[in-house]
């Protein structure tokens, strides 16, 4: 099974999404190091879990995996839900058309997401970010 194949589905459309709103959106995905943006700098944190990776199959050339995607969307604090939500809005479009995105013929990995959870909005007193959250389970089948 080829997990970095269904990140690299989500996660694409994820970073395209960030990548194309002005200013751009930097976006960190799991396991990747990087400096702590100041507190007037805009960015995402995604964290792509897997959970069910062994449903049985009728046939041995398909695999299917289940997971979470969790966004963590980090603006200026201060100034309101806005940005936070422009950017929710990119992202979670951007998963929703994964939905409607037709299987490709021979190997590949066929993906989904089901109900998007938030965004909700928090504001801790110890971090200089808004803090934007919104979570989705996904499905992804791999045809090999």
């Amino acid at each position: 099974m080829n997990y970095q194949s269904v990140r690299a589905a989500y996660e694409v459309p994820i970073a395209a999404a960030c990548a194309a709103l002005s200013p751009a959106i930097p976006v960190y995905f799991d396991n990747v190091v990087t400096t702590a943006p100041q507190s007037t700098s805009s960015f995402v944190l995604v964290n792509i879990s897997f959970g069910l990776t062994t449903e049985p199959v009728l046939t041995r050339d398909i695999n299917h995996i289940r997971g979470s995607i969790v966004c963590r969307i980090h603006t200026p604090k201060g100034r309101g839900t806005g940005a936070s939500q422009t950017i929710a809005s990119a992202i979670t479009g951007a998963l929703q058309t994964l939905n409607a995105t037709a299987r490709a013929p021979g190997p590949s990995v066929h993906v989904r997401v089901g109900p998007i959870n938030g965004p909700t909005f928090t504001a801790p007193d110890d971090f200089p970010h808004l803090l934007g959250r919104f979570d989705c389970p996904f499905v992804a089948t791999v045809f090999t």
